[in-house]
């Protein structure tokens, strides 16, 4: 396994150094990726130099697609998993071993990072927005038990590599578990701690209504398409894996 850690960063120019050092100081590869930041991340990022890979481009795109850059740039450097990590603070470098030791027992196996989240103050659009996603991620690959909205996750880059995402912002990761499921990637979780902020302090880019309309019509095109492509070619891709 030769592992980096992907983190994408918009506007996080608080936290962003701190998440860096941290990867760096446990001994991890770092692959940053500037989604059209407009405060003070490219100089924040200037500032490690080569001790980490960077991406950066203008406008802002979104998640889904940093995410998608960052995955495709980890890929051509030759790195077989990439642990996406949030710049915002929420995940601790410490549970990237949590994840590691899943991948190890299972090393295609893409593995998300299961949240605690009771007793966190969280948003009514958000709590709705995460139990909304996980039952269309079951009813689209008849699987459950996965956190959906956690972006703390180990990617096998080979299993996802070629995966097309039309989602560029936080319905992208959705999109993303989905497809795998359908490739039949084994998808698998590791408890991990998530620290959330007083909402006073919380620097958040997730907008209830609009990223909850476009996780909604992302589902009215996946859910069909589960149908007509995504059930057959798990049943296809089950029966030749017997032969």
């Amino acid at each position: 396994m030769r592992l980096c850690i992907l983190i994408p960063t918009y506007n996080n120019s608080a936290t962003l150094k701190k998440v860096i050092e941290s990867a760096l100081e446990a001994g991890y590869d770092v692959v940053a990726v500037n989604d059209g930041s407009t405060d003070g991340t490219p100089q924040i990022l200037k500032g490690f130099g080569e001790r980490i890979h960077t991406v950066s481009y203008t406008p802002n795109r979104g998640k889904g697609y940093a995410i998608g850059k960052g995955l495709k740039e980890a890929y051509r450097l030759g790195y077989t998993h990439a642990v996406t990590m949030d710049s915002d603070g929420q995940h601790k470098v410490n549970d990237v071993l949590n994840l590691v030791k899943e991948a190890e027992l299972h090393p295609d196996a893409l593995v998300v990072g299961e949240r605690e989240l009771k007793g966190v103050e969280r948003t009514a659009g958000s709590s709705f927005a995460n139990k909304f996603a996980n039952f269309w991620f079951t009813v689209q690959t008849l699987r459950s038990g996965i956190d959906t909205q956690s972006g703390f996750k180990l990617y096998p880059l080979k299993k996802v590599h070629g995966i097309h995402i039309m989602g560029n912002r936080y319905e992208g990761e959705l999109e993303l578990l989905v497809k795998s499921a359908w490739r039949l990637t084994e998808i698998r979780s590791a408890k991990v701690t998530a620290y959330y902020p007083p909402k006073s302090e919380r620097v958040s880019h997730f907008r209830p209504g609009r990223d909850f309309m476009r996780i909604s019509v992302l589902n009215t095109i996946l859910t069909p398409l589960a149908l007509i492509y995504g059930y057959p070619s798990m049943l296809i891709r089950y029966i030749l894996r017997k032969k």
